[in-house]
């Protein structure tokens, strides 16, 4: 078993943040984080019943200014409970080592309440393990969580409902916003339009053909600018996106400001809580599903938490604190005291265009339509960072992962889903054309997500945090009440556009749930059937095989044993190269896993057979695996493995599963050193006189390839090794100039017949998005070279397939078919 990771196992690894950079990203976070929450204006109050749109949901809305000072009350006081109280300063303080999110929360619950339920947890055989992290003592809560299994299945389910609604807020968020500025500069057009028509009709008519085609082809325009700008990153698109939010929120508070003392300079006395209790004294349907509105006044509140690992705590809660929370209550204070005084001036006076004073109404339009734009980029990147954490945990189909920035590892893009997120948007907006029925489905999938941070994070208050459960309690009933008071009001909306989230939800939770479930049915498969290692060395010394030149990397999920398709690749091919290196790519629900606690390395069998483990652990955002250094970084820890043993006689005969931790800095130096890398060009020249190569010379193919090749040397600081362990690293040395092959295990998931609807639904989904998702040796980056296929076809629920792949040299194999029957027909999916 490997050692415990040191408690700074899971730091990400940055340099303390200077004021210069807390600065640098409170610049960009504005941007990115805040654009949402600062475009919110622009529907607010506009998605609210009025006489032009709604005569028969008059008896409430906007009936008199007292009205208008009750809802304003509640927009200050939603604004400040759940923006500033709930989010900026307690929410943030529970980040996963500098990420946010729902599965940043279920991470840390994972780890400090042990309610996993990844493949990485459930087998406690398994080299992997999390004797490292500090322990909270053992309490009532914790050991109650533990033992039911059915809390596992539910915070895993919180935690995939709360991604949904994050992405879903990512589809309606870019929606809404654009469609509303887009109606601005409608009612701009139409009013410019009444200068040149003098007719009513013909100006009638011009409103109304403006209506029909200018908001919804000029949103529709403006969506696709906005999603093709995504691949430039983070940082780019923050330093370009960042000025224009800066501009759009001073200009709406100077016409909030205005707004206030030109029209009632007596609306600050609104701020009183008593306003909130006239509301709801007097409440009826008309008026409490009228909060649905005023909930948005908060969205881009989750997006903050999400978007973390983009900036960081520091920066978020200045920027927050110091300028987007004083800004927009102006600007809705402003907004307030123009509607109070022109109640019945304009057709539709609560829209944000119509209090800005008509010397600035154009420069309005133009400022709108650039915010509502940069507005929907906080949902687009928090939904990048949301999948990428549920990609690493198993939860989501394999997609390709971009991290655009080397300074800050949060930062990613993901095109597959920026294209599916540009076409879900584009098709509501099409669809709807309509602010309000966007905004009740926008408002459900705020309270929503909400409310699974309100549980998880209680979890994490009573179980991470060890306060009191009375605390704990406290916290999920304050907000878990404000917020189910919201989803009532939203619910009421359910019919007005509302349902389109649960279309959206449906979508995306089946096929989170679809995969991580045949995932796990492949991972117990693969457990269930792996042959045990005494198999592969009751063999003999020469394990009965023909050992070929060369070094073969096999990928597998499991860490011990020999995976079953390997297994029949010997049994009908009894030939596999003079080094084997059994491959494990492990996920930890962690962020991050420092460079020098990434590697574990081990001997299956006895140091005569040559062949290894490497577990490589990885946090849930990071890159799994680089293509040009992987397998040199590979060989080089061997021989530092090689290494160590000379001082440790004991690892010679351990059984398997004892790993040891290696990529630590030495004194000594490396036992390989990469000593040259270069991009050789091999003709066919040279197929007539091969070469054989020591240590300091290149071993020339005879096949015409170009091809990265890295030379290896013991250190000059060696001199006082075994010969055994000298012989060794020569060995490796040689093996690796020989050529390397890559195997790699497929499984395919059928369900049995007489399985009930449920299982045979999520299995035929993840089926579907096995097929259309990016191939697993595209996923692990394996280079494409000369493709080597055997398939073993089980007779069974589960096909288990082999692929391998490997470089043009020397001795490279033929393309290779091979049927077999199956023992393991035993297995069900199911």
């Amino acid at each position: 078993m490997d050692p415990p990771l040191s408690p700074d196992t899971f730091s990400n690894g940055f340099k303390k943040e200077t004021w210069r950079n807390t600065l640098l990203l409170s610049f960009q976070s504005i941007g990115v984080v805040y654009g949402r929450m600062s475009t919110a204006p622009l529907y607010v109050f506009g998605t609210i019943p009025t006489k032009g749109e709604h005569e028969a949901l008059r008896s409430k809305d906007f009936q008199s200014e007292e009205t208008v000072y009750e809802l304003f009350s509640f927009i200050f006081w939603t604004l400040t409970i759940i923006s500033l109280l709930k989010y900026v300063l307690i929410v943030l303080r529970a980040d996963d080592e500098g990420e946010g999110g729902t599965f940043a929360l279920y991470s840390l619950l994972c780890r400090h309440a042990k309610v996993g339920l990844l493949p990485n947890e459930r087998n406690a055989n398994e080299a992997v393990c999390y004797e490292g992290i500090r322990m909270k003592v053992e309490s009532r809560a914790r050991r109650a969580i533990q033992k039911h299994k059915s809390s596992h299945y539910l915070m895993l389910f919180l935690a995939l409902f709360g991604a949904c609604m994050m992405i879903g807020d990512g589809v309606l968020t870019p929606a809404i916003s654009v469609l509303s500025a887009s109606s601005g500069l409608q009612r701009s057009l139409s009013h410019l339009s009444k200068h040149f028509s003098s007719s009513p009709e013909r100006q009638e008519k011009i409103s109304e053909d403006f209506k029909k085609y200018i908001p919804v082809p000029c949103a529709c325009a403006i969506l696709v600018c906005l999603f093709t700008l995504q691949h430039y990153g983070t940082r780019k698109i923050g330093f370009i996106f960042a000025p224009v939010i800066i501009i759009w929120l001073l200009f709406i508070g100077g016409v909030g400001l205005y707004n206030i003392v030109h029209n009632d300079l007596h609306i600050f006395s609104a701020i009183s809580p008593v306003y909130v209790y006239r509301f709801v004294r007097n409440i009826n349907r008309e008026s409490w599903s009228s909060l649905g509105s005023i909930l948005l006044c908060v969205a881009g509140s989750e997006a903050m938490f999400a978007d973390l690992g983009h900036f960081s705590k520091k920066s978020i809660k200045i920027t927050f604190i110091c300028f987007i929370y004083p800004i927009l209550l102006l600007c809705y204070t402003g907004q307030a005291a123009f509607i109070s005084k022109n109640l019945y001036a304009l057709e539709d006076f609560n829209h944000l265009t119509a209090s800005v004073p008509d010397p600035l109404s154009h420069i309005c339009v133009v400022l709108s339509l650039l915010a509502s734009a940069v507005g929907s980029q906080a949902t687009i990147t928090a939904s990048f960072s949301i999948i990428n954490q549920c990609l690493a945990l198993g939860c989501f189909p394999r997609v390709k992962v971009i991290h655009t920035s080397d300074e800050k590892r949060g930062q990613v893009y993901i095109s597959d889903v920026n294209w599916l997120l540009m076409i879900l948007s584009l098709t509501i907006t099409i669809g709807f054309h309509n602010v309000l029925k966007i905004a009740n489905a926008a408002g459900l999938a705020i309270v929503s997500g909400m409310l699974v941070t309100t549980c998880l994070m209680s979890l994490v208050i009573a179980l991470y945090w060890e306060r009191s459960l009375l605390v704990s309690a406290c916290f999920l009933i304050f907000f878990g009440f404000i917020e189910i008071m919201y989803l009532s009001a939203c619910m009421l909306n359910f019919h007005k556009g509302a349902w389109y989230l649960v279309v959206l939800l449906v979508l995306f939770l089946t096929s989170m749930l679809a995969w991580h479930y045949g995932t796990m049915k492949k991972y117990e498969f693969d457990i269930q059937n792996k042959v045990s290692t005494e198999w592969l060395t009751d063999l003999g010394p020469s394990l009965g095989v023909s050992r070929v030149p060369g070094i073969g990397f096999i990928y597998t999920d499991i860490v011990t044993g020999i995976p079953a398709f390997f297994s029949h690749f010997i049994t009908n091919i009894p030939a596999f190269h003079q080094v084997l290196i059994f491959v494990s790519f492990k996920s930890l629900p962690v962020p991050y896993v420092p460079p020098n606690q990434r590697y574990l390395i081990g001997r299956v069998g006895h140091r005569d057979y040559k062949i290894f483990r490497c577990i490589a652990r990885f946090g849930y955002c990071e890159r799994v695996r680089d293509t040009d250094d992987f397998e040199q970084q590979i060989i080089q820890l061997i021989g530092e493995f090689i290494s160590l043993e000379e001082t440790d006689s004991e690892s010679l005969t351990s059984p398997e599963g004892r790993m040891i931790v290696v990529g630590k800095p030495s004194q000594d130096g490396n036992a390989l050193i990469p000593i040259h890398s270069r991009v050789d060009h091999i003709s066919s020249e040279n197929n007539q006189t091969p070469i054989s190569l020591s240590a300091d010379s290149f071993q020339r193919g005879s096949a015409p390839v170009c091809r990265k090749k890295v030379r290896f040397t013991l250190p000059e600081s060696s001199p006082k090794m075994r010969e055994s362990v000298r012989e060794d690293l020569q060995q490796l040395i040689d093996a690796r100039e020989s050529g390397t092959a890559y195997f790699l295990g497929q499984s395919h998931l059928a369900a049995r017949d007489g399985s009930n609807l449920l299982k045979k639904l999520l299995i035929m989904t993840y089926v579907f998005l096995d097929k259309n998702s990016r191939e697993p040796p595209v996923a692990l980056n394996i280079p494409h070279a000369a493709l080597v296929e055997v398939a073993s076809i089980l007779k069974a629920e589960i096909e288990q397939g082999m692929t391998s792949k490997r470089r043009h040299d020397h001795n490279a194999m033929p393309t290779t078919s091979v049927d077999t029957p199956s023992e393991l027909d035993h297995f069900m999916a199911s």
